[in-house]
C-alpha cells in the first residue's frame, strides 16, 4: 500500500509541474476563451470544455510531441539500412564505379559495363583507363588530397563519347571512392553545330557585305562620272543586299521554328488548294526558268492537320528547288497521293523534277544548314542554304518526314509524307 502511495504521488507531483510549466501558455488560454465568451456569447458549457482541454493539453508528457517525427525518423533508417550499395548504384543512371584504395574496382553498374565493357571487380582504374588526366585524378583522390575532384575524358571507343567525369570518397574511413561519368557528348554536338552555324552565317553575310563595299569603294572613286559603271554596280549591290534579306529571312525563320519544335499545329489544311495557290505563286519563276509543272493529285478531300503557312513554306521551298536546279529537265510533276496501304495511313507530296540529279553521297546531310551540293551554282540561283533545313523542321513540328530519291542524270524525287489525323 506504501509502494502505491508513493507512485500517486509521485505522479501528482509530476502533472503539478507540467502544469507550472505550462502556467503561462495556461493563462494565455484561458484569457483567450474568456474574450471569446465576452464578445461571442458562446455556452459556458463551451468555455469549461476548452479549460478541460487545455489543462489535458499540458497535462502531456514532453516527449509526446515528438513522437511523430522520432517514428519517421526511425522508420528512414530502417529503410536505409536495408538498402546496399548495389542498389543504390544500380538506381544511377550514368555510369559510376566503386573502387577501393589500390584502384581496384569493388563494383560497378549496369551503365558502366554498357558504356565500358570489360569492368569487373578486381580490374584495376589505372589499367582500364590509361589517358593521363584520368591517371592524375586516381592519384588525387586516393593520396587524399582533396575530398572530390573532377575531369573531362573523351573515350575513343567503341564510339567516341566525351564525359565529365567525378571522383569522390565514400563515406568517412570507409576507403572506398566512386567514379561517375556524365555524358557530355550531346551537350558537344550542340556547342560545336552552334558554333558551326555562327561561323557559316557570318560568311554568308560578309560575302556581300564585302562585295558591296567594294562597289561603293569604285562608285567614289573611279567609276564617279561613268553612268554605265555605275548603273552595272548598283545593280550587283541590289542584288546582293536582295541575297542578305533572304538570308535573314531564312535565320529568322529557323530561329523560331527551333524554339517550338514539337508544338503540333491543330487546325486542317486541305493539300490540293495550298499546293495549288503554292504553284500559282511560282509561275513566273518556272517560266523564266523554261520549266513546266505539271499537276497529278488523286481524287477526293485532301485534308491534313497543319499549319496552311508553313506547309505553304515547305512546298513552297521544294518546288522552287525543283525548278531552279532541275531547269535541265524542262519540267516539274507535283503529285498527291493517299498512302493508304502504308502502316501509317497518310497523304504523300511528290515534288520531281528530270535535271541533273544529287549525288548519292549528299543525300544525306542535303538537309544541313548551309550544306550545298554545288556552292557555286547554289549562290547563282540566289540559294540560302537554309531552305531545306526549314523544310525539315517544319515537318517535324507535324509529325511528318521528307524522303529523297534521286538518280545522277535523272532528277530527283522529294517526297513529303503527311500523317491523315
Amino acid at each position: 500500500m506504501a509502494d502505491i502511495g508513493t507512485e500517486r504521488k509521485g505522479r501528482a507531483q509530476a502533472v503539478a509541474m507540467r502544469l507550472w510549466n505550462s502556467r503561462w501558455l495556461l493563462a494565455a488560454g484561458f484569457v483567450a476563451v474568456l474574450m471569446v465568451y465576452g464578445f461571442a456569447g458562446i455556452s459556458g458549457y463551451v468555455v469549461l470544455l476548452a479549460g478541460a482541454v487545455l489543462v489535458a493539453a499540458a497535462m502531456l508528457p514532453a516527449g509526446v510531441a515528438h513522437q511523430s517525427t522520432e517514428n519517421a525518423a526511425a522508420i528512414e533508417a530502417s529503410g536505409l539500412q536495408r538498402l546496399s550499395g548495389e542498389y543504390l548504384a544500380a538506381a544511377v543512371a550514368d555510369p559510376l564505379v566503386i573502387f577501393d584504395r589500390s584502384a581496384a574496382i569493388v563494383h560497378a553498374n549496369a551503365a558502366a559495363f554498357a558504356a565500358f565493357g570489360g569492368i569487373a571487380p578486381g580490374v584495376s582504374l589505372s589499367l582500364k583507363f590509361r589517358a593521363p588526366e584520368m591517371q592524375a585524378l586516381l592519384d588525387n583522390i586516393l593520396s587524399g588530397n582533396v575530398a572530390s575532384d573532377s575531369v573531362d575524358y573523351i573515350e575513343k571507343l567503341p564510339v567516341e563519347r566525351a564525359y565529365r567525369v567525378s571522383a569522390s570518397s565514400v563515406g568517412h574511413a570507409t576507403d572506398l571512392y566512386v567514379l561517375v561519368f556524365k555524358d557530355q557528348s550531346e551537350a558537344r554536338r550542340i556547342d560545336r553545330m552552334r558554333a558551326d552555324f555562327i561561323a557559316n552565317a557570318s560568311h554568308e553575310l560578309r560575302t556581300p557585305l564585302a562585295s558591296i563595299a567594294g562597289f561603293i569603294e569604285t562608285l567614289r572613286g573611279p567609276a564617279r562620272n561613268d553612268p554605265a559603271a555605275r548603273e552595272q554596280f548598283l545593280q550587283i549591290m541590289q542584288n546582293q543586299t536582295s541575297r542578305m534579306a533572304r538570308l535573314i529571312d531564312d535565320l529568322l525563320s529557323l530561329s523560331r521554328l527551333e524554339m517550338k519544335p514539337y508544338l503540333q499545329p491543330g487546325t486542317e489544311v486541305d493539300l490540293r488548294q495550298a499546293i495549288d495557290s503554292v504553284i500559282d505563286s511560282l509561275g513566273p519563276l518556272a517560266k523564266e526558268s523554261g520549266v513546266v509543272i505539271e499537276r497529278d493529285f488523286a481524287q477526293g478531300p485532301l485534308d491534313v492537320p497543319g499549319d496552311r503557312d508553313e506547309l505553304f513554306q515547305v512546298f513552297e521551298n521544294l518546288l522552287e528547288n525543283a525548278c531552279k536546279y532541275g531547269q535541265s529537265g524542262g519540267r516539274v510533276v507535283v503529285s498527291i497521293t493517299r498512302g493508304d496501304s502504308d502502316p501509317e495511313p497518310g497523304i504523300d507530296v511528290t515534288i520531281r523534277d528530270f535535271g541533273p540529279g544529287i549525288p548519292e553521297e549528299h543525300i544525306p546531310r542535303i538537309t544541313e544548314r548551309f550544306y550545298r551540293v554545288d556552292v557555286e551554282n547554289s549562290r547563282t540561283q540566289k540559294g540560302t542554304g537554309l531552305g531545306l533545313s526549314i523544310v525539315k523542321h517544319i515537318l517535324t513540328r507535324h509529325n511528318a518526314r521528307l524522303s529523297i530519291r534521286s538518280e545522277v542524270g535523272k532528277g530527283a524525287a522529294f517526297t513529303v509524307h503527311l500523317p491523315a489525323r
